[in-house]
């Protein structure tokens, strides 16, 4: 049995203590300063109580913080002034620099995990992906503690940071494409043509994100695409809804000006020539 110290049992976090515990394992948990909605999360989880961080940390050679991405930073800097010397894995959605600020404020006395959670709290018939990336060894000290859980364990690519820069690129398509259709679909209703736009949506094809090889494409058509959105950018000022989304969609073609028609590009190419022409 492995005990592992979860900091803090919210929606996420709470979700995945319940899977540790299934498997067998003892989690604690801190509940000073904490809310009732907290305290109830915690306790169907399973999780036992300590009387204070230090004893949690004394007890548990596992952390993971799973916490408000705001709050991330400070909960490490907690952790570090306790000099903790266990296995630190932070699973919260921050950028790869903040992690690394992490890993530096909690090393040299703890190995550093970068984290990330994809997928609905884990449980009954939902199934998250736990990503990881660090020292082998680390991880390989993590990944039995949810072994046949609903919470998959998966190493990612490179070392600390690149977890986070996953999950980074992951929610910058899933976020801004859920925000999109809210503009969308607000922008259609003006004009009467919510079920039209409803209707054409359920036909057209939506693995994109899961098909890279159709962006060189893309950067050929750009030199068209771009003023189309900028077209797209006045129809939504005049509707009074935001344009800023597409005026970045232009501003985004505007580095794929030289692919103009290059429907022989490699991926590798015009994913280059987002990063160069901006540097």
């Amino acid at each position: 049995m492995t005990t592992v110290t979860f900091l803090h049992p919210g929606a996420m976090g709470a979700a995945v203590p319940a899977q540790a515990v299934a498997a067998g394992h003892e989690v604690l948990w801190v509940p000073e300063g904490r809310s009732d909605a907290t305290l109830r999360r915690a306790k169907e989880a399973g999780a036992t109580a300590c009387d204070s961080l230090g004893e949690a940390l004394e007890r548990g050679g596992i952390v993971l913080s799973i916490c408000p991405p705001q709050a991330a930073e400070d909960v490490a800097t907690t952790v570090a002034d306790h000099a903790f010397a266990g296995v630190y894995m932070d699973a919260n959605a921050i950028n790869p620099q903040r992690m690394q600020r992490i890993a530096e404020e909690i090393r040299p006395g703890a190995v550093v995990l970068d984290g990330a959670i994809f997928g609905p709290p884990p449980g009954g018939q939902r199934v998250a992906r736990l990503y990881l990336a660090g020292e082998a060894q680390a991880v390989d000290t993590v990944e039995p503690v949810f072994k046949d859980t609903a919470l998959h364990v998966r190493r990612a690519s490179g070392g600390v940071g690149s977890a986070s820069a996953l999950k980074m690129a992951f929610a910058s398509y899933q976020k801004a494409a859920r925000t999109l259709a809210g503009v969308a679909h607000a922008l259609a209703d003006v004009h009467g043509v919510g079920d039209e736009l409803t209707a054409e949506a359920q036909v057209m094809a939506s693995n994109i994100l899961a098909d890279p090889g159709y962006l060189p494409s893309v950067a050929a058509r750009a030199w068209r695409w771009a003023p189309g959105m900028e077209d797209i950018a006045e129809t939504l000022r005049a509707a009074g809804l935001p344009a800023d989304m597409a005026e970045a969609a232009v501003a985004v073609m505007s580095r794929w000006e030289g692919d103009k028609d290059r429907y022989d590009l490699e991926l590798t190419d015009v994913l280059s020539h987002l990063r160069s022409q901006g540097e």
